[in-house]
């Protein structure tokens, strides 16, 4: 279970638990400026009685091209419907390959055969490595590049939120038991933690919780 401690993750670990699969949680420590997410992602591990929580530390701020491992600024108020606005500056290079990489070698190590993974291909940000064709290819690629897989015992990759808005991801949360109050989403938090309400995640995030009439937990600052 790829486990960022936001939403979409938090989700996939209600999906997980309510059919009975056994979690293994991976997160990661990768100089990311919400590096408070990481909070989140443990009482998310604790609250789904994961049987290891994994967060490995890899330093992409070494390369910087994203406004989230780096000291640019986080794009705020964004036109996030605009899907022509391109690629925003928070997209970090390569970031979904890296993590499933090392979900893919841990869990051939344990043995598990199966991947979840929270990327969604309609309320995001525009990111290339959220979208269906990423995940199939990945998928294709797991099975050539491993041993398990050479043997027949390849892992499948899950993403079951691909094609849902983000209230429709909540309200499923909701029937899964999922305490939202436990995750966090935003990209530029104050030093108390207190979500911005301004960039590209807290705006999907409001946004949804609003579709969904849902209450936020969320605190945001001022």
């Amino acid at each position: 279970m790829l486990l960022s401690g936001g939403i979409d993750s938090a989700t996939c670990c209600g999906l997980a638990h309510r059919d009975g699969y056994a979690l293994y949680a991976m997160s990661f420590a990768y100089g990311q400026r919400h590096r408070v997410e990481l909070d989140a992602a443990k009482r998310l591990a604790r609250f789904f009685e994961a049987r290891q929580h994994s967060i490995v530390s890899i330093d992409l701020r070494a390369f910087g091209g994203s406004s989230l491992t780096s000291e640019r600024p986080v794009p705020k108020n964004r036109d996030i419907g605009n899907e022509s606005g391109g690629i925003p500056d928070t997209y970090v290079p390569a970031r979904n390959t890296i993590f499933l990489s090392f979900a893919l070698g841990w869990a051939e190590v344990l043995g598990c055969r199966d991947i979840f993974i929270g990327v969604n291909a309609v309320d995001y940000s525009g990111y290339p490595d959220c979208r269906p064709e990423f995940v199939d290819a990945y998928q294709k690629m797991a099975r050539l590049a491993t041993r398990a897989g050479v043997e027949g015992r390849g892992v499948t990759l899950h993403a079951p939120l691909q094609s849902l808005t983000k209230a429709q991801i909540i309200t499923l949360g909701i029937e899964c038991g999922v305490d939202y109050s436990l995750t966090h989403s935003c990209y530029d938090p104050s030093p108390d933690g207190a979500a911005c309400g301004a960039c590209d995640s807290c705006r999907i995030r409001k946004r949804g919780f609003e579709e969904a009439g849902v209450e936020d937990p969320t605190h945001y600052a001022g």
